[in-house]
């Protein structure tokens, strides 16, 4: 059972672009990688079995972050990295060592630590003990799987395990991070000591981080490649607790391709401030009860909901393991959304409706290009997302191999954008809410206007469910009373049948960030859409610690008065 999550960027490892095009000559590190790979790959080609197949990607980070509450630093840190990973494939393209049997997931790569300079003996001493290391393991699991072949019966679907793709010689130079530590000190005091006297809030923090990254790949194939990224993000949250156990929070980002073009500090002080207004209102709000019935879901709603429902469910290589769900594996050609919608993947965008994109990257993890993918069109399914393990009818990689350093690529989601023939403006799709609401003769309805995070189960021996985890939840009355808070509901449901409830989209677009964890480990992705109207959904109670509020009363903010001995 495999289980993917959808996350509000909670962490210090997000990306955004900041690239320049190298001119430069053939860097130094690529022609250590590349000598010491094509002599390690001559010797092993003697063995038995041999490899057809061998890759070296050197991942190199470099971050900086200040982090502050209530008014003080928590941690201030800068610090660089290098890693690398090694990929060898031995056997041949129709059946080699990374096949996968009913979940049973090939795992090589293992993140190694590597010099940060350039210095041919210590960096090929690491390279020549991990591609040991590997070509054992290789061998070994390809042993396995054959065996395997003899007493099991074979799947559906009867492609092989690697496809071609063109090499790519490229160079690609990242900007060098530009932080001024001690300026963003000062703001970070600034503007987490405003929750310092706010006695709802048990914890709370500001944390700004600017990241670089840089990937060198070389193969036997001839592929010489080097490309990153680099971002900027202010993250500000803040937790408490209601009066029943239940745990709240609530959030604020901003991201940015570099630092300088963050907000300013007043436009960073004011979602301070919502920060706290929203959670002060979530922790007054009245708990939610399950409900079944229309809804509205704002665009960073929708954008989730896709992701979770539908992004997951088209990645190339579930269509192929015979213990995923395989949703639509048979359905190409085939209507499986409203035929006002269409959906691709593109991570050639690096911005949606003014907002910068995790999901960008100009190469994937396989070395192949970047290209946008119609996955449907007018309602149809057309595509899956394709990595260079091809699937029945889709023999090659479209540019979604992906994977975090020490994980194996598989085919993942990159920037999802949700397309609509039929948008009317938010107060339109209000109206035609309420009117759903009366239709239905129901209470009221919902409208999601915040979500944190989402899940979804793709095994065929799950339920083939998703929830999607609000933040922000309004009751939406047909007489026109205020609309009112709610807390504790979660969004759940079953694929198809959600889609079937869709009736009508927002003319506006908006877009949520964050990093999606599946196999091949954390990733950034995006989601844009327009908001949705949906005849019917269904929501459940989310689950509450048994533990009260803090018995103490809260200290007080004091002066501390100095003395003479």
């Amino acid at each position: 059972m495999y289980s993917h999550n959808f996350r509000a960027f909670f962490r210090i490892s997000i990306a955004l672009p900041l690239l320049a095009l190298s001119l430069q000559a053939q860097p130094k590190v690529v022609q250590i990688l590349d000598e010491e790979l094509q002599r390690n790959f001559s010797a092993l080609k003697k063995s038995d079995p041999a490899p057809y197949f061998m890759s070296y990607e050197l991942f190199e980070q470099e971050a900086m972050s200040v982090t502050g509450t209530l008014g003080t630093l928590q941690g201030s840190t800068a610090g660089k990295s290098r890693s690398l990973d090694v990929s060898i494939r031995v056997g041949e393209t129709k059946l080699d060592n990374y096949r996968q049997i009913r979940g049973d997931r090939p795992q090589f790569a293992g993140g190694i630590p590597m010099p940060l300079e350039d210095e041919p003996n210590a960096l090929r001493r690491r390279l020549w003990l991990e591609t040991d290391r590997v070509f054992r393991g290789a061998g070994q699991r390809l042993m396995n799987i054959k065996t395997n072949q003899q007493v099991k019966l074979e799947g559906d679907d009867k492609s092989g395990d690697f496809s071609p793709a063109p090499p790519v010689v490229k160079f690609e130079t990242v900007a060098p991070i530009r932080f001024d530590t001690r300026q963003w000190q000062e703001r970070v005091r600034k503007w987490s000591q405003y929750f310092s006297d706010k006695p709802e809030v048990l914890s709370s923090n500001v944390a700004v981080v600017v990241q670089r990254e840089l990937k060198t790949l070389v193969t036997t194939e001839g592929t010489k490649l080097q490309h990153g990224r680099s971002y900027a993000r202010i993250l500000i949250s803040a937790r408490g607790k209601a009066g029943d156990g239940m745990n709240l929070s609530a959030s604020e980002t901003f991201e940015a391709e570099d630092v300088s073009r963050l907000p300013d500090e007043k436009t960073v002080q004011k979602a301070v401030e919502k920060v706290y207004q929203k959670l002060a209102a979530l922790l007054k709000a009245p708990l939610a009860e399950p409900y079944t019935g229309p809804a509205i879901l704002s665009g960073k709603s929708a954008g989730v909901f896709f992701h979770e429902i539908f992004g997951h469910r088209i990645e190339g290589h579930r269509q192929k393991d015979e213990s995923e769900g395989q949703t639509f594996t048979k359905m190409v050609g085939q209507k499986i959304l409203p035929d006002f919608l269409s959906v691709k993947m593109d991570p050639t965008l690096h911005q949606m409706a003014g907002i910068d994109l995790y999901g960008w990257y100009n190469f994937d993890d396989e070395g192949v290009v970047a290209r946008p993918v119609s996955v449907v069109k007018a309602g149809v399914l057309e595509n899956f997302l394709m990595s260079r393990s091809p699937i029945n009818g889709f023999p090659v990689s479209n540019g979604h191999g992906r994977k975090q350093l020490g994980a194996e690529v598989v085919s993942r989601q990159s920037n999802l954008v949700v397309e609509s023939s039929k948008a009317v403006s938010n107060a339109e799709l209000r109206k035609q809410l309420v009117e759903e609401i009366k239709k239905q003769n129901k209470p009221f309805g919902l409208y999601f206007e915040e979500v944190s995070s989402g899940f979804t189960i793709t095994s065929r021996r799950g339920l083939q469910a998703f929830s999607v985890v609000p933040v922000m939840v309004y009751r939406i009355f047909p007489d026109g009373r205020p609309d009112q808070l709610i807390r504790g509901a979660d969004i759940v449901g079953t694929p198809l049948t959600s889609f079937s409830k869709i009736a009508q989209t927002s003319n506006e677009t908006t877009v949520f960030n964050g990093y999606c964890g599946a196999e091949s480990g954390q990733v950034p992705v995006s989601a844009s859409s327009p908001a949705l109207l949906v005849s019917e959904i269904e929501i459940s109670l989310r689950e509450r610690s048994q533990e009260r509020p803090p018995f103490l009363e809260r200290p007080t903010a004091s002066k501390v008065t100095g003395g003479s001995l």
